[in-house]
């Protein structure tokens, strides 16, 4: 079954590729990453694209505001396994909504794709409440990169 697009979303070509290099403690007894890890590699991923584009997670904080997580999923391809260095591609996928949504490619040093994800993040302010309108930092931070 196909997953319908999302009809106001735009995949951009505002990304960021970071190198991971597979721990010991990333993987399991057969030495293959566990696959509740890939998830800290998008985190990763996430965090270098937000240092690089200027919406860190401290820029966020900064402006009194915390975005959790509240959807993520991973599709595993092919296994990495301890020693190797992985790519991790974070690719900002625009909505007119109060949310970052980000979709990851992982791959392997033979360039192949290990694993495809997406996470999606809300705003809340410093006394958890959520935001339904896009934060005016936020706006300007779009405005920055071209996409308003």
């Amino acid at each position: 079954m196909k997953r319908k697009k999302r009809s106001k979303e735009v995949v951009t070509d505002i990304k960021y590729v970071h190198e991971v290099r597979v721990r010991f403690n990333d993987c399991d007894p057969l030495s293959i990453v566990w696959h509740g890890i890939y998830i800290t590699y998008f985190e990763e991923g996430r965090e270098a694209f937000g240092r690089t584009h200027g919406i860190s997670y401290l820029h966020v904080k900064d402006n009194n505001y915390v975005t959790p997580i509240v959807n993520s999923n991973c599709d595993h391809k092919l296994p990495l396994k301890y020693g190797d260095i992985a790519t991790v591609e974070t690719i900002y996928v625009d909505s007119p909504a109060a949310k970052m949504i980000f979709r990851y490619k992982v791959f392997n040093q033979n360039k192949e794709l290990v694993c495809v994800g997406e996470t999606t993040q809300v705003f809340l302010d410093m006394e958890g409440n959520m935001s339904l309108s896009i934060p005016e930092f936020f706006l300007n931070w779009k405005r920055k990169v071209g996409l308003l």
